[in-house]
């Protein structure tokens, strides 16, 4: 930019765009300093160098808010744990599956988890058909990603994405 240009000759392209043709790298920061805008230079491997006419400050704020808006709209998808037990209540069970619905339905990922306790761990098919319970429960609006079986730990898991993204 400007004075850190060093390549002469250069090509010059005006503020509007249009090519003003092959000039002398003196004769490009004079033009530049006439209009008071900078020198920039946006394809330095190029035979010669292309420098264009430009208010970089500008530029760099249009950039920065660009970048901004585009922050703005985009959506982080997190995971939402919503946890169970085997013998769990039927009011608790709707309430924890309406919560579980509400996170899928805002296009979070939701980790359901039935924690086993003691004695609870000689009977896991308990914790499978609460799995399979809720699955059916959700399934106009998620679908199952992974599942796993009860394994060294005390947990039983499985993860719903909202229906049609790819599992």
């Amino acid at each position: 930019m400007n004075e850190e240009i060093r390549v002469s000759p250069v090509r010059l392209i005006d503020n509007e765009g249009e090519q003003l043709g092959i000039v002398q790298l003196e004769e490009a920061r004079e033009k530049a300093d006439q209009v008071g805008l900078d020198l920039v230079e946006v394809a330095p491997d190029a035979k010669p160098p292309v420098v264009r006419l430009m208010d970089f400050g500008q530029w760099k704020y249009e950039q920065a808010k660009k970048r901004k808006e585009a922050k703005k709209k985009q959506h982080t998808v997190e995971v939402k744990q919503v946890k169970f037990r085997p013998k769990i209540e039927e009011h608790d069970f709707d309430f924890k599956t309406r919560h579980a619905r509400e996170f899928i339905d805002d296009g979070n990922k939701v980790k359901v988890v039935v924690m086993f306790r003691y004695r609870e761990l000689r009977r896991p098919e308990l914790g499978e058909e609460l799995l399979d319970r809720i699955a059916e429960e959700l399934d106009d609006v998620a679908q199952v990603q992974s599942r796993s079986g009860l394994g060294e730990g005390r947990n039983m898991e499985m993860v719903l994405v909202p229906k049609g993204w790819d599992v």
